[in-house]
């Protein structure tokens, strides 16, 4: 699923925004699973989406960014 970020906090904490325009938690432990360092607002990503409310990332993850993945 796509979604930008919207907002980012020092803790690593923030949201996104869904395509749809819902509003995603993004907790500290998404981002690093996927081993970025930093997300800025406006930013595109891919994301996968836990289960309950709020919504909330379990992963985020810039494409072609990653093991086995080639920036083309």
């Amino acid at each position: 699923m796509q979604a930008t970020i919207f907002r980012m906090n020092a803790d690593g904490s923030g949201s996104a925004l869904l395509d749809d325009g819902r509003e995603v938690v993004l907790t500290p432990e998404s981002q690093l699973s996927s081993g970025l360092r930093s997300l800025r607002p406006g930013q595109r990503v891919s994301i996968t989406l836990g289960d309950g409310e709020p919504i909330t990332a379990t992963r985020v993850w810039i494409v072609g960014i990653g093991e086995g993945e080639a920036i083309t």
